[in-house]
């Protein structure tokens, strides 16, 4: 690195955000993630030891990934090469690999490869990592936000220790701030600022376990407000309201919080619980989840666990997929509120969804000769003089429009598909 080199890099972490600035440095800095970080845990050992494995981060934004990946570079002795994969091509990688080899076979200098948004590699980009990462020629960090076992090679997955992190508590986001507010070398201690509780409070919770969401909004309190009549820049609950103006929330439309929010929504649906129901119809539609795709889910609850216990749940459901796509959004929340209430609150039965996989069954494990003569269609050609429909009893003739004759095929006499409730 030469002169203007350094002098670019210093100037770039002066005006980096907060959140960049503030980050930690050592294991001893960082907050949170105490399940695998913690001093009695593999990730801490391998760490403060530089015996790392190839690993995988994966959590939301704002969690730690690439701070772990950073603190790695700060304590090991390997070389530490970066790529993200939003800017990052397979000439990148190639470069890396090549760089590792010349490394490892001049002075024996392993390298560690860190690939931040390591989903939005490609197929071919991955492949193209395989067989270095399992030859040891590098140890891959990678980082991303989207479920690993969806976006990532499997290949990869299994030459390396996934390492899940959470959204942060309320007491790790506090501390991030007041360490943000306090540190004069690397966060806003020179601005003289202090924060209210109920500000404090209100960012914590608002940033839903994401740090990075908290701090932007404490910089942003801090660059824009005013000093008071003491020279203090004061963060009040206000202040604090006025910077952070929408809830982040974590969902990824292909990943596992999409299915586990799907999930929880169907559950509640099918337990008779109206509130969770509507809540996580809440947070989907907050999320820009697809609303055609909710409303499908909608009637499939009501055939599934409805069924024939209320039978007008599924007519609700449908009519509001029709009306759905003809009304469209915002005005279609209201529309999904009403079909999604309904089917929670509706009698349940799943008679008809155990009934019709139950005969699947019987049709494809047993053996049957064929539909009973006398239900056979005796109107086409020739069939009547072949004895198709002979003995039929036609209902209508008799009271009630009910008589009892053989339906099921012979070989399932007496068997009970569905079971009334």
């Amino acid at each position: 690195m030469d002169l203007f080199d350094y002098m670019h890099s210093e100037n770039r972490k002066k005006e980096s955000p907060l959140a960049a600035r503030i980050r930690p440095t050592s294991l001893e800095e960082f907050v949170g993630q105490e399940h695998i970080i913690g001093q009695d845990k593999l990730l801490y050992r391998a760490i403060a030891s530089d015996q790392l494995r190839s690993i995988i981060f994966y959590g939301p934004p704002g969690t730690g990934k690439t701070t772990l990946a950073q603190i790695i570079a700060n304590t090991t002795k390997a070389n530490f090469v970066e790529l993200n994969a939003t800017t990052s091509g397979k000439k990148d990688i190639v470069k890396a690999i090549d760089d590792a080899k010349t490394s490892y076979g001049m002075n024996g200098k392993k390298t560690i490869l860190f690939i931040d948004e390591i989903h939005r590699f490609n197929k071919a980009q991955q492949d193209a990592l395989l067989p270095h990462v399992e030859d040891g020629t590098v140890i891959l960090i990678g980082a991303t936000t989207e479920n690993p076992y969806f976006e990532v090679n499997g290949a990869l997955i299994s030459r390396s220790q996934i390492f899940e992190l959470y959204p942060l508590n309320n007491e790790d986001i506090k501390k991030l701030i007041k360490e943000a507010l306090t540190n004069n070398e690397r966060g806003l201690g020179v601005y003289d600022a202090i924060i209210n509780e109920d500000a404090l409070e209100f960012l914590a919770e608002i940033a839903n376990g994401d740090a990075r969401a908290a701090l932007n909004a404490v910089e942003l309190a801090v660059m824009t407000t005013k000093r008071n009549e003491k020279g203090k820049i004061e963060i009040t609950l206000e202040v604090a309201q006025e910077c952070i103006q929408k809830r982040a929330i974590g969902y990824d439309k292909g990943g596992d919080q999409h299915y586990d929010t799907i999930s929880a929504f169907i559950k509640s649906m099918r337990g008779s619980d109206p509130d969770a129901t509507i809540y996580y119809l809440a947070r989907m539609i907050y999320a820009g989840e697809d609303p055609k795709f909710i409303a499908r889910r909608i009637i499939i609850c009501a055939a599934e666990d409805v069924g024939n216990a209320d039978p007008q749940a599924l007519v609700i459901a449908t009519n509001a997929m029709l009306a759905l796509e003809r009304i469209g959004m915002p005005e279609g929340r209201i529309i999904l509120s009403q079909a999604a209430s309904y089917v929670a609150l509706a009698p349940k039965s799943n008679a008809a969804y155990i009934a019709i996989d139950k005969a699947l069954q019987d049709v494809k494990n047993i053996q049957i000769e064929g539909v009973p003569d006398h239900l056979r269609d005796s109107h086409y050609k020739g069939a009547a003089k072949l004895g198709r429909g002979k003995g039929y009893k036609y209902p209508h003739d008799y009271p009630g429009a009910y008589v009892e004759q053989q339906y099921l095929p012979k070989e399932l006499e007496g068997t009970v598909y569905y079971q009334k409730d």
